[in-house]
């Protein structure tokens, strides 16, 4: 598990489902696991995304070859909440993830996406600094807008976190991330579920038995591979 330098990472499991195998794992899991404090009532929120990648397609690239070393930048915001903006890097090793965040304002977004980015360059956040160095080496820009909702569910023994995301859209490759009416494309059989488990060193045995349907495909469901499927 010690393949990063600072931060242990985490095991990540996804699952495509059917909507029925979704009703009766949420009905399971109800018994055991906490919504998400953060969430709303139904332990849910909307959560909106742009990604970063090159011309030649880096990002994609290295997700479809499946390299054991990548990472990936994003920004995020949640229930098109500003104040909530971050700044994230999903780094893979092998099979172990790692996500790292960083605060970011509205301002500074729209500078990095009309590549105004030298201020970045001595930024106090070391995330920040990363993806100065990134875009400089490889001419990394905002790609596209990926919209979901997502439903979560928490375990504090292994530190599992269980989430749902349907409603997977796309932009297009518009990223103007503030714009609630921001043209939108499916980018998954709407009747189908994202189902990713992530824990630390183990999975917990009354989890497992909990996850267990007839009929899903394990994958490597990137949302943002798929949103690519459109431009």
């Amino acid at each position: 598990m010690m393949l990063f330098k600072n931060k242990q990472g985490r095991l990540e499991l996804k699952h495509a489902i059917n909507e029925r195998d979704c009703y009766l794992i949420r009905k399971n899991l109800q018994h055991i696991m906490e919504y998400d404090p953060h969430a709303d009532q139904q332990g849910r929120y909307f959560i909106r995304s742009v990604y970063f990648d090159n011309f030649d397609q880096k990002v994609l690239t290295e997700k479809k070859e499946g390299y054991l070393k990548r990472d990936k930048y994003r920004v995020r915001l949640y229930n098109m909440d500003q104040s909530t903006l971050k700044l994230e890097r999903k780094s893979k090793r092998n099979n172990v993830t790692k996500k790292d965040s960083a605060p970011l304002t509205a301002k500074e977004y729209q500078s990095m996406q009309c590549g105004d980015i030298e201020w970045m360059k001595a930024d106090n956040r070391p995330l920040v600094r990363d993806l100065y160095t990134e875009m400089k080496l490889h001419q990394l820009k905002t790609m596209t807008v990926v919209d979901y909702i997502r439903e979560v569910f928490i375990y504090p023994y292994g530190n599992v976190r269980i989430t749902f995301d349907s409603q997977i859209k796309t932009s297009f490759r518009n990223t103007d991330i503030f714009n609630p009416n921001l043209p939108m494309v499916e980018a998954l059989d709407p009747q189908l579920v994202i189902l990713e488990v992530k824990y630390d060193q183990y999975l917990p045995d009354v989890i497992k038995k909990l996850l267990q349907v007839n009929d899903r495909s394990i994958a490597t469901y990137s949302k943002y591979h798929l949103s690519r499927m459109y431009g």
